[in-house]
């Protein structure tokens, strides 16, 4: 047998359709997945014909043509995560029948676009650190939006130990505003505008890449197969921006370095830091589900 038809575990869970890699490493850490009923190691390899379990249920890659490529207006409530434990998981809210896992995160008291699927390997071209895919969001304010709030928002903010990526800012009306982000720090948009003294009482996300919200408030859709092929377009594109940069001689890299001219909320300097070491297209499935059906019983 050639090393080639060997799987990387959190792959091969990923590949399942209940989680994303970096989830089934997790699993993997707490010593709740076996393989041939031993219990796995992080980077160990499976073979085909090895049985895995994860918390005692038998998985088994999926096909990619069967793959799920959901969007899902998330209401506000709804916690973006596959834990059965927290009472308001998007897996439950959603009841779709399969398998399926978000990609990435809406805090929970933000409301629209996250994508869900059975497919880890789209979950982690989307998500890899490097790629500046864009994510566009509405937002509204408790006070009016001045220019030059738009304008300091859109050139860094020093937030979560480092100074935020140049981003689109637009003023839409007095307390609202448009911004396109290109990282996801936690709770980014929300820290920015705290900075500056605004706090923020609506966050609805309206884009991910190319696909724009188009559905209703606790709604959801299959993914066209024109916008999963643009997805895989974008994302191959990615892969290659990887692959070109991972080639080149690595050199130390410096995060962001927080400006001796940045104030806090409270109006006190915020010093400056040394300089650290940074630590085959897929087919959609159309209407295979129900968008006008309310799924999962609850409305938040």
């Amino acid at each position: 047998m050639e090393e080639t038809n060997f799987l990387r575990l959190n792959k091969y869970i990923s590949d399942s359709g209940i989680c994303s890699r970096r989830e089934a490493d997790q699993y993997i850490e707490k010593r709740v997945v076996l393989i041939n009923g031993r219990v796995a190691k992080i980077g160990q390899h499976v073979k085909p014909t090895d049985t895995v379990t994860v918390n005692g249920t038998i998985i088994e890659p999926k096909s990619k043509e069967n793959a799920a490529y959901i969007m899902l207006n998330k209401p506000v409530g709804v916690t973006c995560t596959t834990d059965s434990s927290d009472p308001d998981n998007i897996v439950d809210y959603l009841s779709f029948g399969e398998r399926i896992f978000p990609i990435g995160r809406l805090d929970k008291d933000s409301q629209g676009l996250i994508l869900l699927t059975s497919d880890g390997d789209i979950v982690n071209k989307i998500l890899r650190a490097g790629n500046n895919h864009e994510k566009e969001y509405v937002v509204t304010v408790d006070k009016p939006i001045t220019d030059d709030f738009c304008k300091k928002m859109s050139t860094g903010v020093p937030i979560l130990g480092q100074v935020t990526k140049k981003c689109k800012v637009e003023k839409i009306n007095t307390n609202t505003f448009k911004i396109t982000l290109i990282q996801g720090l936690n709770r980014q948009i929300r820290r920015m505008c705290e900075y500056f003294g605004y706090v923020v009482k609506k966050l609805e996300r309206v884009r991910i890449m190319n696909l724009t919200l188009n559905i209703p408030v606790g709604q959801h859709r299959d993914l066209t197969l024109e916008e999963l092929e643009e997805l895989n377009r974008l994302t191959k594109d990615s892969e290659k921006h990887v692959e070109k940069t991972s080639n080149q001689k690595k050199k130390p890299k410096k995060t962001n370095e927080i400006s001796p001219d940045f104030k806090n909320s409270k109006g006190k300097m915020i010093q400056k830091k040394g300089n650290k070491k940074s630590s085959n297209s897929s087919q959609a499935r159309v209407g295979k589900s129900n968008p006008n059906k309310a799924k999962g019983g609850k409305r938040r």
